[in-house]
């Protein structure tokens, strides 16, 4: 197996996640400001290489057509201009419930009210990989 990058693309924040090693795991890596599509895409490159991931997901939000949505549009623009930046394989996949996945999950951490309104960034890309991962493993 081999280590894969997440990436939950937003308008402000990009939350990334790694999987572990055996391609089981997904865990929140960071958060990236967003600055520049080109910017952000080679801050995602970078961290792909540095964590020796084989694989670069970027999360993409759908309609109820199954056709991408405004911001799965502009995933598919950054997922190809990481594509740009490395040799490594881009896949798209659909990231749809990954925010409100991110907050179900913040709270049955038990997280207070208070702290929850924070970035999901990170956790939504979490999630994003666990599902791809889950999908593979059972395929």
């Amino acid at each position: 197996m081999m280590r894969i990058l997440a990436v939950d693309p937003g308008e402000k924040r990009l939350g990334i996640a790694l999987s572990d090693p055996s391609g089981i795991i997904a865990n929140p890596l960071m958060v990236i400001r967003h600055i520049t599509r080109a910017m952000d895409a080679a801050t995602i490159a970078q961290l792909a290489d540095e964590h020796q991931a084989g694989l670069i997901l970027v999360g993409q939000a759908l309609d109820e057509e199954n056709q991408p949505s405004v911001q799965g549009r502009r995933a598919a623009k950054l997922a190809e201009a990481i594509h740009q930046q490395t040799n490594l394989p881009v896949k798209l996949w659909d990231e749809s419930g990954s925010t409100q996945a991110a907050r179900q999950a913040r709270q049955a951490l038990g997280v207070r009210r208070a702290r929850r309104q924070g970035h999901l960034d990170e956790i939504a890309a979490a999630y994003i990989l666990q599902t791809y991962l889950d999908a593979q493993n059972a395929a």
